[in-house]
């Protein structure tokens, strides 16, 4: 326990002593969570710039443009006269979507015929293109229907029946845990989750390949510790620092940029635990197996974002071919961006989350596992003397 304590204390100290650890562990860590969120704040795209292409300018397609316009997610900047000058427009980035009404629009409504309307929209960015096709097919069929009821009762239906014909199945959406529909509340919970796994990786695997990262090179009376002991008490360092760097992310940030939050601190707490304690394993392994600080950096800033794919809120789980998913549960952010979203965004219960809970456990005992052997084989290879080479 001494040597588990002492190692411990000494790796606390190197946290800080080392400047591009402390620059990664700490600094980085304040200066993600601070600038990170800042492009995701409005939350939801706003007053899309659209153009119309009135075909015939009478008042059921100026109400029908002057009703897309009042959405808050479509705005109409351009009134045009044909498609061709709209192409123009878009080509130029000033508008991401036109919208044509064709001529005769309020006559063949009037006498109760289809009268399409024709949407293109810039899919090339898909936030975009939901957001304005999404808001003209709600406007025109909500439009549609008021024309349809009004022709109903022009020719003596009941108005509640009217009403009834001609918007049958009304729908109203309830959006769960996201009450804003927003890209930052979908997003960030587990870009955080990538952060805090990504920052901690790369901070451990640099202080297992800077100098002063053997115990035994300690100048003191005291035996040096053993393996088990050095592993340990490096996992344990790393979770009392990130005892302090994770609430801030996951507790402190989300209340901070008004993210919907139903779970309580205490689940939070206790699944953080094999969370750290997994990565914390993987990156002695990493130190181990690359040596070097700078493959350490490279080898870890190329994988960061297959990583966060990989995740599966990104790109979902359900369309990853199952072997890539099966390979993508070794990385320990796989299973806790699922558990912490599950338990602080909708509220579950940390039973509802035991796969993902055991399953770090798992990653924990098998990292640990490994950079265990690897610190005995690395002790028995520095123990065996070097011979003299021959003349």
């Amino acid at each position: 326990m001494k040597a588990m304590l002492t190692v411990f204390r000494d790796e606390l100290r190197r946290i800080f002593a080392l400047r591009p650890v402390f620059s990664v562990l700490v600094i980085g860590s304040a200066f993600y969570a601070v600038f990170y969120p800042q492009p995701y704040l409005n939350e939801a795209l706003r007053n899309v710039p659209i153009a119309v292409v009135d075909g015939d300018g009478t008042p059921a397609s100026r109400e029908l443009a002057r009703r897309i316009d009042a959405t808050s997610d479509i705005a109409v900047t351009m009134v045009l006269p044909d498609v061709a000058s709209a192409e123009r427009e878009v080509f130029a980035r000033k508008i991401f979507g036109i919208l044509a009404i064709p001529k005769n629009f309020e006559r063949d409504l009037l006498h109760g015929r289809a009268s399409p309307i024709a949407l293109y929209a810039d899919a090339s960015y898909f936030l975009l293109y939901q957001r304005v096709a999404g808001g003209v097919a709600a406007v025109a069929q909500t439009l549609g229907a008021e024309i349809e009821a009004a022709r109903l009762i022009g020719i003596g239906v009941d108005p509640a029946l009217a009403s009834a014909a001609s918007d049958p199945m009304q729908l109203t959406a309830v959006p769960l845990f996201n009450p804003q529909g927003g890209y930052a509340t979908y997003v960030l919970p587990g870009a955080f989750i990538i952060i805090l796994h990504q920052i901690l990786l790369m901070g451990v695997g640099l202080l297992g390949t800077l100098p002063g990262a053997d115990p035994s090179e300690n100048a003191t009376d005291d035996p040096p510790p053993g393996p088990f002991a050095t592993v340990v008490g490096k996992m344990l360092a790393y979770l009392l620092l990130e005892a302090i760097i994770l609430p801030l992310y996951l507790i402190a940030l989300p209340y901070l940029y008004g993210l919907p939050r139903l779970g309580g601190v205490i689940p939070i707490l206790i699944f953080a635990v094999p969370f750290v304690l997994s990565v914390s394993g993987l990156g002695l392994v990493v130190a181990a197996i690359f040596k070097n600080p700078l493959s350490v950096q490279l080898v870890l800033a190329a994988i960061g974002l297959p990583f966060f794919y990989l995740a599966g809120f990104g790109w979902p789980t359900e369309v990853i071919p199952p072997t890539v998913h099966v390979v993508s549960l070794l990385v320990p952010s796989t299973s806790a961006i699922n558990g912490f979203t599950r338990l602080a965004q909708l509220g579950a219960p940390l039973a509802d989350v035991r796969g993902e809970f055991l399953l770090l456990w798992g990653l924990t005992l098998l990292y640990g596992g490994i950079a265990w052997i690897l610190e005995v084989r690395r002790r028995r290879v520095a123990s065996v003397p070097s011979w003299p080479a021959s003349d």
